[in-house]
């Protein structure tokens, strides 16, 4: 089962898009040290953890960064007006606990708020918010007193949320979208015993706002393969039909086929499932309609990189109650390292 230490520590470290330098970055670098050769941080702030070898070369990533908040105005009886950083939905900020991150692991807790539903008009009532209806209260009676709290135009802002046991094999924390897969690439790098391939294990940036990170550490990189490792849709839930499901917890990994960012190469996507089978590894298949992962940018490096994608099923992403299952993340190390063990035999 999981290393739940290691895992509270990436989850639960701050990263906004952009702003991965405020905690996270560090502790991954630290989960990275005892298992690879060197690590270096290129120009966008992506960690790249290099296990040498000499064989083809292969990229795995996996985005470090998490969707939040920004500052964009501060009021003058000191509530915080904010833009979304990635896929906000606001009706998530409502009756929420937030961190405003003042500085590096330095926060000050705020609460989602808006026009109490008593007073609103009955049109009200029956719409979701807007961003022009939510606010943060961080407690402050004045701009003055906000901004000497440390509060900026620029601030980013993360959910309150922590790394919870639920039920027997489940796990709730926010931020598992993306930070459960770059868990598993540290496990990989750790269980990964005899390979000739050159692997390059990425904690990539600014995914949650276009593949950014992605796209400038692949062409540095410039690998014979690459693997995006993310979290997949799991609408395994009342209301929602099996075929429109995606995917369901507890039932494997999920080896994709396709997201709306790209199309995996046929022939590892079946090799991949090869693996899958030969060493009694759980999988399902990850076709995925609305949303991509850092394989849209790996794929179209330079002259194209064959790519697949290995995605752990999480329920009610993009949220502070993102929810995953241990027995699915076992099965995504062990694809992982398998998968790294025999791609030198790989033939396209």
């Amino acid at each position: 089962m999981v290393d739940y230490e290691l895992l509270k520590k990436i989850i639960e470290a701050p990263g906004v898009s952009g702003y991965e330098f405020l905690g996270v970055r560090d502790v991954v670098i630290e989960a990275f040290k005892p298992y690879v050769d060197e690590i270096t941080v290129d120009k966008l702030g992506n960690v790249i953890a290099h296990k040498k070898g000499k064989g083809p070369k292969v990229m795995l990533a996996g985005h470090m960064d998490q969707i939040g908040l920004m500052v964009t105005h501060i009021e003058k009886n000191g509530f915080l007006r904010v833009a979304p950083v990635g896929g906000v939905d606001p009706r998530t900020l409502i009756a929420q606990r937030f961190k405003v991150w003042v500085g590096p692991n330095e926060f000050v807790y705020g609460v989602g708020g808006s026009v109490p539903p008593h007073i609103q008009k009955p049109e009200q009532r029956n719409k979701a918010p807007t961003w022009d209806e939510v606010f943060i209260d961080i407690g402050a009676e004045s701009k003055e007193e906000a901004e000497e709290m440390g509060v900026k135009i620029g601030t980013v802002i993360t959910w309150d949320g922590r790394l919870e046991r639920l039920g027997k094999h489940r796990l709730v924390s926010i931020a598992h979208d993306d930070r459960i897969a770059v868990y598993i690439l540290v496990e990989a790098a750790r269980q990964l015993a005899e390979t000739d391939a050159d692997v390059y294990f990425v904690a990539t940036v600014q995914e949650e706002v276009g593949l950014r990170g992605a796209k400038v550490s692949s062409f540095g990189i410039d690998p014979d393969y690459g693997f995006a490792l993310d979290v997949t849709i799991a609408a395994d839930v009342p209301g929602t039909p099996e075929h429109k499901q995606i995917s369901q917890l507890g039932k494997g990994v999920a080896i994709k086929i396709m997201d709306r960012s790209v199309i995996c190469h046929p022939t590892i996507v079946r090799w991949m499932e090869e693996i899958a089978k030969k060493h009694e590894i759980p999988y399902q298949w990850d076709i995925l309609t609305g949303g991509g992962t850092d394989a849209g940018a790996i794929h179209l490096n330079k002259a194209g990189v064959p790519s697949g994608g290995i995605s752990i099923p999480a329920r009610y992403i993009h949220s502070n109650t993102e929810v995953v299952d241990e027995r699915d993340v076992d099965a995504a190390v062990k694809l992982t390292v398998k998968v790294l063990e025999e791609i030198p035999e790989l033939k396209l």
